[in-house]
């Protein structure tokens, strides 16, 4: 099967009116329509940039967002993938072994996929009566998918993804920060449209975020969906002013990143300013922050990420993320941490 890309993601939600409100005040996304036809549902498409979500609410006990939010409180639930033949697909994924229910493949948890021809979704919502002229253009693609999922399942889900879909494993890092530690893979599309960053506790180290994440979830889901920008100065800078909470950077870190670098695309001080991180590869470089959580249950957040040519995902900055995530979850989250 040929998947191009991510056409779309879809969180199951108390009040999709709510969050769509803070997406649009906070993020920028514009409304793009409404999905009426189906009397369980009730659904809000905002989008900016090839970014679309889907925000759905359930009207009927019996439809599967109400069993999903009771469960996980408001989460992503559907990641979207497009291909010009969406049954054929399907029923490769099928031969391949994939498990589906109610016409989307499982995933991971309770996170499923469904397969859709590019601009269906558009062509099936009641669009907005005109253009949002309050929408950015911050924000331009779906970078990946973070996902955690229970300790002994890493393995086991890359390997579904591969046999099923056709996915390669790109990436494997093991990160220690004090006695806690984790795995992750990152499995991609042959496209290279379509990342998954899976991680999972290493149960012989102590319980940490991770372990926190799948308590607070009640089983495995998706931690952090990652937004590309192609200037992340700026985005960081009109977020923050729309009302965005960033996770901080200690000081200690921008000192070596002088150590390290002898030249950033974005100057070392500006990024000391908006606690963006950097890294490097062979191929370039890349600029990414994370955002607070303002989940009830502190799990999913977002990302904004910024790629001049590279092609791998921070790993000189996981440890950082890892420990930048700590102190808050700790509330310490103060200029005074070391990496």
């Amino acid at each position: 099967m040929h998947i191009h890309a991510i056409d779309h993601v879809e969180f199951y939600v108390g009040d999709a009116d709510e969050v769509a409100a803070s997406l649009r005040s906070e993020y920028g996304f514009g409304l793009l329509g409404w999905l009426r036809e189906d009397p369980a549902r009730y659904s809000v498409l905002v989008g900016q940039g090839d970014i679309r979500v889907l925000l759905t609410a359930a009207r009927d006990p019996r439809h599967p967002a109400a069993a999903y939010v009771a469960e996980h409180g408001d989460g992503l639930a559907t990641i979207a993938l497009s291909t010009e033949e969406p049954a054929a697909a399907l029923s490769e994924a099928l031969d391949r072994g994939a498990v589906v229910r109610d016409g989307r493949m499982t995933g991971f948890g309770d996170v499923a996929h469904v397969f859709v021809r590019p601009g269906a979704l558009l062509e099936a919502v009641e669009p907005a009566p005109e253009p949002d002229r309050a929408a950015l253009s911050l924000l331009d693609a779906i970078d990946h998918v973070a996902a955690c999922v229970g300790a002994g399942e890493l393995d086991r889900t890359v390997a579904y993804y591969e046999r099923v879909l056709g996915f390669k494993q790109i990436f494997e890092e093991h990160i220690e920060v004090g006695g806690q530690a984790m795995n992750s893979k990152v499995v991609q599309s042959i496209s290279k449209e379509v990342t998954l960053t899976l991680l999972e506790p290493d149960t012989t180290a102590e319980p940490g975020q991770i372990d926190d994440f799948l308590a607070a979830h009640h089983g495995a889901g998706v931690q952090h969906l990652a937004f590309r920008t192609d200037d992340i100065a700026t985005a960081v800078r009109t977020l923050g002013e729309r009302g965005v909470g960033f996770l901080s950077t200690p000081g200690s870190y921008y000192d070596a990143l002088e150590e390290r670098f002898e030249h950033t695309a974005v100057p070392i001080p500006e990024l000391r300013e908006l606690n963006v991180l950097v890294d490097q590869d062979n191929e370039g470089e890349l600029f990414q922050i994370f955002t607070q959580t303002t989940h009830p249950r502190r799990t999913i957040f977002f990302e904004v990420i910024e790629r001049l040519g590279a092609l791998t995902f921070g790993s000189a900055n996981i440890k950082a993320l890892y420990q930048a995530v700590e102190r808050e979850r700790t509330g310490a989250n103060t200029e005074g941490a070391t990496l």
